[in-house]
């Protein structure tokens, strides 16, 4: 394994974690923040140089952007997660056992987290600091696509920890190849735990390669219901931020469900989406309501169905009730965020009921899937899997626990 002297040098380095102090930490993290800020102009260089090697049709292409305003808000997401509690020596669970043994459950790091990751140069900032703050080290395998970006960002955070006397091995980053990624799945007694943030494509190597535990963080294929008594002014904010805010997330809508009741309000539904282009694979029924009065306008193919589409584009499928609206999630959606707009909180419940995923809302865009959103300072990944965390992740998710036993002398029978 050519990287075991790193992965070695990463669990030394995570043992020391535990002896700083979560005001230590803190001042470290705002430390951190202020250098994001004082060093944009450095960063941004380095986001140049990638950006250049991809297209700006790329639908990653947004993902891979920094910005000014996009490193404040990175730097921002660091300051809260310093201002939050510590995960870190929570008693979960105590009690005395009739022989006088008292156990005591404590929340602990996991030690060494392992993350892989695509175009997204903000997930090496929000890792970190949700790393340092619960105790973990991180091993970072970035995408080639972001390989400057990642590495002056990494840079950045070693000078602080060097200047704070902290061994900078707590965060490492690997190499952007294929192999790299491999040795990282198969770090047995390295890498304590692996979470994955990209496509399918990445998810599903992940899962299956993999020998080291794996939080599975989902591709988002959101669908949004419009139903026969949902509100036509909510509805129309609703869908359009949910489809255009950010279009390469993985809460972006990507299918409108619509009553087939309320098909004469969808050109007015869809209307603001035309001053971004977006392009509308519909149905028969939908297509015929938006023909003539919506210009980006295209017949849906089977395919179009169930497809994350990370661009300016969504489909658009007729439904007939909440039975049939409910049907096609359980079959297209992929367990992350799904949307209702209904008046009606009969309808509301049975829909919140029903849908297996992770984040259900009711007259609210699928655009708050994010834990900076949900109060949780910053997100490491957002979890489609059932076992352990699920939704957005953030300090108490990237924790585990231990059992603490006290006796005097006590022996078992």
């Amino acid at each position: 394994m050519q990287l075991k002297e790193t992965f070695e040098r990463v669990k030394r380095a995570s043992k020391n974690l535990a002896l700083l102090s979560d005001k230590q930490r803190n001042e470290i993290l705002n430390a951190v923040a202020d250098a994001i800020i004082n060093n944009k102009t450095r960063i941004l260089e380095a986001n140049t140089k990638d950006l250049a090697k991809m297209s700006k049709e790329n639908p990653l292409y947004d993902r891979l952007q920094l910005t000014d305003s996009r490193l404040e808000g990175i730097a921002a997401d660091m300051r809260n997660v310093a201002t939050l509690p510590s995960p870190l020596g929570h008693v979960t669970k105590q009690k005395t056992l009739s022989n006088g043994l008292r156990l005591c459950r404590v929340s602990v790091p996991f030690g060494v987290i392992g993350m892989i990751y695509e175009a997204r140069p903000n997930v090496t900032f929000d890792v970190f600091s949700l790393c340092f703050k619960s105790g973990n080290a991180c091993v970072l395998k970035g995408g080639k696509d972001a390989d400057c970006s990642n590495r002056e960002e990494v840079a950045l955070i070693h000078e602080i920890l060097e200047k704070y006397d902290v061994n900078p091995d707590v965060v490492v980053l690997l190499p952007a190849t294929h192999e790299a990624t491999g040795e990282m799945l198969n770090a047995v007694g390295y890498v304590d735990l692996c979470i994955p943030r990209g496509g399918r494509k990445l998810i599903d190597f992940v899962r299956d390669t993999a020998r080291i535990p794996v939080i599975e963080t989902g591709a988002g294929v959101v669908n949004t219901y419009f139903d026969k008594d949902g509100d036509l002014e909510m509805g129309k904010a609703i869908i359009n931020n949910a489809k255009t805010r950010r279009v390469s997330v993985c809460n972006a809508l990507d299918c409108l469900l619509i009553h087939e009741s309320r098909l004469p309000d969808l050109p007015a539904l869809c209307e603001k989406m035309a001053e971004k282009n977006v392009i509308i694979y519909a149905d028969e029924k939908a297509f015929t309501a938006l023909n003539g009065k919506y210009p980006y306008l295209e017949h849906a193919t089977a395919e179009n169905f169930g497809t994350e589409f990370m661009d300016y584009k969504m489909a658009i499928k007729t439904i007939g009730s909440l039975n049939e609206a409910l049907a096609h999630i359980d079959e297209y959606g992929s367990g992350h965020s799904e949307a209702i707009v209904t008046m009606n909180k009969d309808t509301a419940h049975k829909f919140q009921a029903h849908v297996d995923a992770a984040c259900v809302y009711w007259n609210a865009p699928t655009s708050f899937t994010d834990g900076a959103q949900f109060g949780l300072g910053a997100e490491i990944g957002i979890s489609t899997q059932k076992l352990g965390p699920r939704g957005p992740m953030a300090l108490e998710e990237i924790c585990t626990y231990k059992w603490l036993i006290e006796g005097e002398g006590q022996t078992r029978p």
